[in-house]
């Protein structure tokens, strides 16, 4: 049974959302542009800008 992920994701679920097993690969994101919201400590990722991520980064 696959779980789903929040609307808001840490950095853990990010990984699964982009279904990748590395921290450096996610950072890697974040330098190209991928957005984090910050509030404090807490750093999340929307997945509507993981999509819009994923979709300017279509070859």
């Amino acid at each position: 049974m696959q779980t789903e992920l929040p609307k808001q994701m840490n950095y853990k679920q990010a990984l699964r959302f982009f279904n990748i097993g590395s921290y450096n690969t996610l950072y890697s994101y974040i330098r190209k542009g991928l957005k984090v919201t910050q509030v404090g400590s807490v750093k999340r990722i929307d997945q509507d800008d993981a999509n819009e991520f994923l979709e300017a980064h279509k070859i």
